[in-house]
């Protein structure tokens, strides 16, 4: 394989190396899609080893957090790799991880440290994948932007 042929590294992308933004985002949201992942392999053994109320309720409850986990988890993949269509499913998982949150923070139990951990992150994520050089990073252009065509 000839140096022209040798493929960039995937930090170096079009416009540069990839800026520090889009990686914190990428770790966030697989922090996420771990901890989910994480949370629904317990609710599952638990599910088949413990007495829980309704065994059914728990396998399927714990099947369908490993499942959704998958949806952050990809993102996340995606965001590193400076794939645009990942943005897109990071921003649905912190829009969805607010109203947990929230509902975590109203519980009288061990979960309000959890709601406060779960909003800074799903904040912090949101707040990164919006800003403008991740957006430039990924090749997202606004609504009614074209790329520049080449003079001749």
């Amino acid at each position: 394989m000839s140096a022209d042929q040798t493929p960039a590294p995937e930090t170096d992308g079009p416009d540069g190396p990839r800026p520090r933004r889009l990686t914190y985002a990428a770790v966030l949201v697989a922090l996420e899609g771990l901890a989910l992942a994480v949370a629904g392999v317990w609710i599952l053994v638990l599910g088949i080893t413990g007495e829980p109320d309704d065994r059914q309720q728990a396998v399927t409850g714990g099947v369908t957090l490993v499942v959704l986990a998958l949806l952050p988890l990809l993102a996340a993949r995606g965001l590193i790799g400076r794939r645009g269509w990942s943005r897109g499913p990071a921003v649905i998982t912190q829009v969805m991880a607010l109203p947990v949150a929230y509902n975590l923070l109203q519980a009288d139990s061990v979960a309000i440290p959890a709601g406060i951990a779960l909003a800074v992150v799903a904040i912090a994520a949101l707040v990164l994948l919006v800003n403008p050089a991740t957006t430039q990073a990924l090749g997202i252009r606004g609504p009614g932007r074209r790329t520049e065509e080449p003079k001749s």
